[in-house]
């Protein structure tokens, strides 16, 4: 079977499209085997309800433990509510982009990918490139964080103990396949978002008085400064804004959908399916956690902005969820959320192996990164480029913990801008490859799922991407007292973006592709339309089966 075939029926109430993934039926079948014998194939075992948790589970953590509380001491409780409802709309924006390139051409190297084809070979290489050193910098980071943690517990335990641990365990998950992968960031985010859907639920009732002795209603929104902190308009707005650089750390992670689409059993069901419903769980998880914390807790609290600058291993004990559980005499409580933050630094762990080996797999098979790279094991591991990321991870580590910590922080500066230049880039690429798509006559009923309000929402992610850049640039120049090293680390990353772009593009005289000769095909799944049988409606679950799949 090759090109499209079509079944005719109907799904529930309405006409509906199903997609069914075949590994061995690109419409480029030839070109596949090829790159199978020669690099080995992957293992598509990522199952919808694995897609769905990572959409959501990956990008819950620390951030929203602990830097939430910052946002509401820095801008207060309506300000921090519309910082992250900010952001959270440019990430729901560039999440619906990538989602559609994605579920189209489902290829472990999503973006990286996209950005060759769509726009330029060396914008493809410049988004591999730092988006793989930033993971591989977050596999440090959250090994380090662990050690930390543990520490809380037993205060004198050698960090590299638990940090040695940690990373060896996270070896052995990602040598198990994608499938040990995907079942371990499901349970690890359930719990995460269980944490989050009790937090709401305890903050609620410390709010309204029904625990915690007292009726606290909307007092907080009226502490001073509050609901909006700053003495006029002017400060009101800064603050506001500024909180949106601390907002964007916390969804960090959110494009890893796409990269899991390459290795998802029906990936133009199941992106679509996680996507349609990363806007209300953003909602619920991210914006009714923000207004909790303003609501129980006042802008004022010294606890609020420590929390974001406590070690990892201090934190448990005043981060915002410890406060309220406190405030509802719920026994235990810093014990619980120093264990919940180990389970979401083991999320965030093995997600920084997962994203940089997928990474550089990919550009090993496009010929950016050495071929070795690209070859895979009868389980479909990256081993070479595992070895690479394991290498390069304790190297930092080590650097980190036997040296002054001078070079790991300035790892760690080349990551965050590399992170929100990659976020910008999604929404660039989207734009053409929605231009190449009409400019070659395609119909978008190819396209399994449908950014909503294309193009204005890439230019709206667009616009707060580089909103961000400059607040944070903001920041560092207004810094009391001011430093050249602050303003250097805001910004150290962009010329190394720039830079990888321009040298791979001037080596290999690369140009931007026209838009008749972009690839819209190579890697493609063959697309079946079916549908049940005519005029048969499927029976709805129950309300309880819906409400256990919206969280679930």
């Amino acid at each position: 079977m090759s090109g499209t075939e079509y079944r005719h029926g109907f799904s529930a109430d309405k006409q509906e499209l199903e997609y069914e993934y075949n590994s061995n039926d690109y419409s480029d079948t030839v070109h596949q085997l090829n790159d199978d014998q020669e690099f080995g194939a992957v293992k598509r075992d990522l199952k919808s309800r694995h897609l769905q948790m990572i959409a959501i589970g990956g990008t819950i953590g620390t951030g929203i433990f602990l830097s939430s509380g910052g946002s509401v001491a820095a801008a207060g409780p309506l300000g921090a509510l519309i910082s992250y409802t900010i952001v959270g709309t440019m990430v729901f924006f560039i999440v619906t982009s990538l989602g559609e390139m994605s579920a189209y051409l489902p290829l472990p190297g999503a973006f990286t990918t996209f950005g060759a084809r769509f726009v330029d070979p060396a914008l493809g290489f410049g988004l591999g490139v730092g988006y793989a050193f930033q993971w591989i910098i977050t596999v440090t980071i959250e090994v380090t964080a662990a050690g930390m943690i543990l520490q809380y517990w037993w205060p004198h335990l050698k960090m590299w103990i638990p940090a040695l641990v940690f990373i060896v365990l996270l070896v052995g998950i990602t040598l198990l396949g994608v499938k040990a992968f995907g079942e371990l960031e499901y349970w690890l985010s359930m719990i995460k978002v269980l944490t989050c859907i009790v937090f709401i639920i305890i903050g609620i009732l410390v709010d309204t008085g029904a625990v915690g002795g007292r009726f606290i209603g909307g007092e907080n929104w009226h502490v001073d400064q509050a609901p909006i902190v700053g003495k006029d308009a002017r400060e009101r707005t800064i603050n506001i804004f500024t909180t949106c650089v601390w907002a964007f750390f916390s969804f960090g992670g959110t494009e890893l959908i796409g990269i899991t689409a390459g290795e998802s059993s029906n990936p133009a069901k199941a992106v679509p399916k996680a996507i349609r419903q990363t806007f209300w769980r953003i909602l619920l998880f991210y914006i009714l956690s923000i207004t909790v914390i303003g609501l129980c807790i006042p802008w004022t609290d010294p606890n609020l902005l420590n929390s974001v600058y406590a070690d990892v291993n201090e934190a448990a004990t005043i981060a915002p969820f410890t406060i309220i559980f406190k405030m509802a005499n719920l026994p235990g409580a810093d014990h619980a959320i120093n264990a919940v933050l180990l389970t979401a630094v083991l999320s965030a762990g093995q997600s920084s192996f997962y994203a940089s080996t997928r990474t550089l797999m990919a550009m090993g098979r496009e010929g950016k990164m050495p071929a070795i790279f690209g070859r895979v094991n009868s389980r479909g591991v990256p081993l070479y480029s595992l070895a690479f990321v394991t290498c390069i991870a304790s190297i930092a580590f080590v650097a980190d913990v036997v040296g002054t910590g001078v070079v790991f922080e300035w790892l760690v500066n080349l990551t965050g801008m590399s992170a929100l230049l990659t976020w910008m880039s999604i929404s660039v690429i989207h734009l053409r490859f929605r231009a190449a798509f009409k400019a070659q006559g395609r119909s978008f009923s190819e396209l399994p799922y449908i950014a909503p309000l294309f193009p204005y929402s890439c230019y709206i992610s667009i616009a707060l991407a580089l909103m961000i850049v400059f607040l944070q640039g903001y920041q560092a120049v207004t810094a009391v007292p001011f430093e050249v090293k602050g303003v250097v680390a805001v910004f150290v990353g962009a010329p190394v973006f720039f830079g990888t772009i321009l040298g791979w593009k001037l080596y290999h005289k690369t140009k931007i592709v026209p838009l008749m000769e972009v690839d819209l095909d190579s890697g493609r799944p063959s697309i079946i339309r079916s549908t049940s049988k005519l005029g048969v409606n499927e029976p709805k679950p129950s309300i309880w089966k819906r409400i256990l799949h919206f969280v679930a």
